[in-house]
Order: C-alpha cells, then sequence, then structure tokens
C-alpha cells in the first residue's frame, strides 16, 4: 500500500493474523487495522499478536463482530474503513459483503463455496466500490498462475483453444502416518465441504459438473507422488471463462497416498445425507491431528498443439514452506492464502475499482508480480 488506509478485518483466526502482519508488515505506507471477531476476547488476541510481531509502529484495534445486527462502535468502524477482509466462515460472506456494499466500502473474501460467491455476485453488480471473490490460494492464485499459463501458451504458440488446463493445490504435513496420512493445517469444515460439493469442469469444452472424489490419480512432482482428486470450489470461474477454449479443465486438490482411500472409507452410508458435511468433519477431527508445521504444493499445466500441430505442455510447481514475518513464524497456509488476499486489497484501493471482480477479470501477470504476492511465491 503507498497510501494510508483504514482496513477492517472480519475473522480472527489464522488467515485473518497473518493478513493483519503482512499489511502492517509489508505495507510502504504503515495501514490502520480494525479486527472484528464474534468472541472480543479472540480479536484483542489477535490484535496484541499482530502488535506485538510487527516492526512497525502502528494500531491495531480489535472489536466486536456480532453474527447478526450492528452494534454502534461497528457503525463507527465501518463508516471511518475503507475496505472489508473477510476471513470470516463462507456462510458469513454475503452478510460482510451487504455492509461493505451498504457503507460503500471495498471488499475481498477467501471462500470457494459457489452459492455464496453467486449471491453476492447479484448483490455488488451495480456496487460503487470495489468486490473481489475467491482470492485467496486456491481459488485464488491458484486460478490466476492458471489463467496466466493459458494466456501465455496461446500467445506463444499462436493458437486460441488448448487439450487441457490443470491445476491443483495441496495444503500437506511434511509427513503423514496411517490410516488417514493426513493431518488438518486449515478449516476441518473447509475440508469437509470441499470433498462433498460437487466440481465444476470443462470437459469437451463445456462447463459441466462432477462429483467430488470421482476422478483420483497420481501425479509426481519434484520426484515426490502425491495423490490428487476433484474437489469443490478450486476452479472459481475459469470454467466459465474458458469454455470452448479449453477441451478439459478441473481443479484438483493434492493428498499423500493412502488419504482419499480413507476418506471414501469414512463417506460409506451417509454421502448423500443432508448432514453429510457435519458428519464427516467429526469424524475427520475424531482422528485426525491438527499439525503446525505444513508446506503447501502446488501445480499448474496446459497442453494442447501449436499451430504446426505439434502436442505442447507448459507447466510450473512450487512448495512453499512455513516463512517468518517480522518477529513471527507464519504456516504456509497462513502466507500462501493471505498474501493473495492484501494483494486484491492492493488492487482494489488504488484502482478505485467497482462492482463485481472475478479471478478471471484479474490480470494475471500483473497480480502475480505484485509486491506481497512475490514475497511469498517468488516470481
Amino acid at each position: 500500500m503507498k497510501k494510508h488506509f483504514n482496513i477492517i478485518i472480519a475473522g480472527a483466526g489464522g488467515i485473518a493474523e497473518a493478513a493483519g502482519l503482512i499489511l502492517m508488515e509489508w505495507s510502504e505506507v504503515t495501514p490502520t487495522l480494525f479486527i472484528g471477531n464474534r468472541t472480543l476476547s479472540n480479536a484483542q488476541k489477535v490484535a496484541q499478536w499482530i502488535e506485538e510481531g510487527t516492526t512497525k509502529p502502528g494500531r491495531v484495534t480489535p472489536f466486536h463482530l456480532p453474527e447478526s445486527g450492528l452494534t454502534d462502535e461497528m457503525k463507527t468502524i465501518l463508516q471511518q474503513g475503507d475496505i472489508i477482509l473477510d476471513c470470516l466462515p463462507g456462510s458469513q460472506a454475503p452478510r460482510m459483503a451487504q455492509l461493505a456494499k451498504d457503507y460503500q466500502l471495498h471488499y475481498a473474501n477467501l471462500t470457494e463455496y459457489v452459492a455464496e460467491t453467486n449471491e453476492i455476485t447479484t448483490l455488488a453488480k451495480d456496487a460503487q466500490t470495489g468486490f473481489i471473490l475467491q482470492t485467496g490460494l486456491a481459488p485464488g492464485y491458484i486460478d490466476l498462475l492458471a489463467n496466466g499459463l493459458f494466456q501465455q501458451f496461446c500467445s506463444d504458440y499462436k493458437v486460441d483453444k488448448v487439450d487441457k488446463l490443470e491445476f491443483k493445490v495441496g495444503a500437506l504435513t511434511r509427513h503423514a502416518v496411517a490410516p488417514h496420512y493426513y493431518g488438518f493445517t486449515w478449516s476441518p469444515v473447509g475440508v469437509a465441504t470441499e470433498y462433498l460439493k460437487d466440481a465444476i469442469v470443462l470437459r469437451d469444452f463445456t462447463k459441466t459438473t462432477l462429483p467430488s472424489l470421482s476422478e483420483r490419480s497420481i501425479i509426481i512432482i519434484g520426484g515426490i507422488a502425491y495423490e490428487e482428486d476433484l474437489t469443490s470450489g478450486g476452479a472459481a470461474d475459469l470454467p466459465d471463462v474458458l469454455a470452448g477454449k479449453v477441451r478439459s479443465l478441473d481443479y484438483k486438490t493434492l493428498r499423500h497416498p493412502g488419504h482419499y482411500a480413507w476418506v471414501q472409507e469414512q463417506l460409506v452410508g451417509f454421502r448423500t445425507s443432508g448432514q453429510a458435511i457435519e458428519i464427516l468433519q467429526q469424524k475427520m477431527e475424531a482422528v485426525i491431528p491438527h499439525i503446525e508445521d505444513d508446506q503447501i504444493v502446488l501445480y499448474a499445466a496446459v497442453e494442447g498443439k501449436d499451430a504446426d500441430g505439434f502436442l505442447r505442455r507448459r507447466e510450473t510447481a512450487k512448495r512453499i514452506v512455513p516463512q517468518k514475518v517480522g518477529r513471527h513464524e507464519l504456516r504456509a497456509i497462513q502466507t500462501t492464502t493471505a498474501a493473495p488476499l492484501v494483494q486484491a486489497a492492493q488492487l482494489l484501493l488504488e484502482n478505485q475499482l467497482k462492482g463485481v471482480i472475478l479471478q478471471s477479470q484479474i490480470d494475471p501477470i500483473a497480480f502475480l508480480r505484485g509486491n506481497y504476492v512475490t514475497k511469498v511465491y517468488g516470481n
């Protein structure tokens, strides 16, 4: 950020604290931060944690953000703010977006939830401020990386269609033990949701949906074998935008081998239940530990024929580990999710954009070279 802004962060979880610390530590002009949460003590803890972790002078103000309604304190803060960075569960996203619209604030969120994203797209289409949706890691960074690969491939090989666009992300532990071969590095409800809601893909150039966890296979990245499978939400709006241009497009989540077979065993008998997400979350949380020492593995590839008919493939892969920001070490899932969110905030604040901006509408090359993003993902 090159000017001073008042930034409201909704939520007090790991991504909220990372976004706050990154903003304080890496912005050219230190912003004023407000951290809101339904439990005031959690907001106070995060505000103190950020102030202790940054090497820059600045103020972080915690406030109570109830699950419904508006307090007088909230009204005052919303009137002062320039943008809301929504780090709350996806179910709260339409409410936060409505507040941003009502108070003429910019808004950026992280959620992979499709229905809530569609709801915000409708409510914000005539807004006087900008709304960047699904701007974390996946959806978010990985979609810009994939779209950038696609655009560069078409430009270099003088074509307008390709056969495959694949992009994959795994939030993984360094090690994995039987029977589940997994450890939680982010929200358990987020994991359960992406495993059970349908995935949006392109097949034969046409947008369609497939059940999550229905196309498992092995991929080797940097000499290490991972399992990949379809999960919901990660493709953002690329299936809409690239229909007719890409024969096969999908987002898959990477896991250590053995994990998906274990998940399928847990799903027997209740996958179609109305409470399936809650049941799977409970089953996973009963036996899968939360682990701090994490890594992010991501991969994107485009394949197709060039103008002379030769089959070509371009691919890129990254592995990201925990990183020190200021005086604190942040987990890989924190930096890789928060940095694109903060980059989106800069894009909104410094360009005065209006209405809804989806992932395909962001210039991928400029975004991927952004000052916050490159500190985490490299060039």
